[in-house]
């Protein structure tokens, strides 16, 4: 059983080239600025300082790596979007880097996007969730603040969402990080996806170019990376 209080954390990116080898099973979070994704993260790990939190929406610039016992099996705190005092220039590139990491990160087995309860699903929440999809990677939307919501809110909101035909195969889960509530079937989901054994091992480093003659140099069976 995959115990996430073993989680570390790894490195800092701006964007997916810099992160580790693309090997092992990661898991990503995505949510926007005000949503509570550190505290959400904090909760799933049980370790309170992880995941940084901030009274100030939009500090999380970069791309978060934390390892789970060992770097084979990721979490990675994806940067919060859609705060509007981010000047537009940040607001580009923490796009870029978003639609790039989705497209390239090979070791991608599922997405958690963070929604405030009572605030869900809006347009940019809508487009992780589509990134995703184009990959046909499994969502896992996290309804996070549920504790400011009754029990019949909760309901109300659950079902409106599930009724949206084009997100029939996302699942929706009402969380509250400060709670605890929802953490176990989280964490039972996330866990799942990081089982997935399909790139076990980092790739080969490339080899220099020996000099030799292209048929000659075939025979050493240099490496092509994949793109």
């Amino acid at each position: 059983m995959m115990d996430f209080r073993t989680a570390y954390f790894i490195k800092s990116a701006p964007s997916p080239k810099e992160l580790t080898a693309d090997f092992g099973a990661e898991v990503a979070f995505a949510g926007r600025s005000n949503a509570g994704k550190s505290t959400v993260l904090n909760a799933l790990v049980g370790q309170k300082g992880l995941a940084r939190t901030s009274r100030t929406p939009g500090r999380t610039q970069l791309i978060n790596l934390f390892g789970l016992h060992d770097e084979s099996r990721r979490l990675v705190d994806l940067p919060g979007y859609g705060y509007a005092k981010v000047p537009e220039a940040m607001r580009r590139r923490w796009g870029e880097a978003l639609a790039a990491y989705f497209a390239e990160r090979q070791s991608l087995e599922g997405v958690v996007v963070i929604m405030d309860i009572r605030h869900p699903l809006k347009e940019t929440d809508r487009q992780m969730i589509e990134y995703a999809q184009d990959r046909q990677l499994p969502v896992l939307c996290l309804l996070n603040k549920a504790d400011k919501l009754s029990q019949n809110e909760i309901s109300k909101t659950v079902f409106a969402l599930k009724r949206e035909a084009s997100l029939a195969d996302v699942q929706w889960l009402p969380f509250s990080g400060l709670r605890g509530s929802g953490v176990p079937q989280a964490r039972a989901i996330v866990a799942e996806w990081l089982s997935s054994t399909a790139h076990p091992y980092p790739p080969e480093p490339e080899e220099e170019t020996s000099g030799l003659p292209a048929d000659d140099e075939a025979s050493f069976g240099r490496h092509a990376q994949d793109s």
